[in-house]
């Protein structure tokens, strides 16, 4: 079973996507950190990270270049997802690491394209 670590702070956020994952046959575990998530994603090595940007204690730029940094973890597939969609932002998400990118609010079918692509 596919195991996919869910790195994000918002209560609803992360419910409505770990339920709506789960559905679909997905192992799913959750971090509410950046810090967390590191923490996680070393711990569990999951199959794919879905990062949010915009995190407390550790934003997901700085969790996604500290697994980028980490021989254990440098090659995990990371997707963020940001309500930031500005110009730059898909750029700027690349550039610390991340496979993809998503904006929210998310679109689940998208969303599913873009995990299906790594697995």
């Amino acid at each position: 079973m596919t195991k996919i670590l869910i790195v994000e702070d918002n209560e609803m956020n992360r419910d409505m996507l770990s339920r709506r994952l789960k559905r679909k046959g997905f192992d799913i575990e959750v971090a509410v950190d950046g810090q967390q998530g590191v923490e996680m994603a070393i711990a569990l090595k999951p199959d794919i990270v879905l990062m949010d940007m915009s995190l407390p204690i550790m934003d997901g730029w700085t969790a996604t270049k500290t697994l980028r940094q980490n021989p254990e973890t440098s090659a995990l597939k990371i997707i963020a997802l940001t309500a930031h969609a500005m110009d730059g932002d898909r750029q700027k998400a690349m550039k610390a690491g991340c496979d993809d990118y998503d904006t929210k609010p998310i679109d689940l079918k998208r969303l599913l394209s873009k995990i299906e692509t790594f697995l």
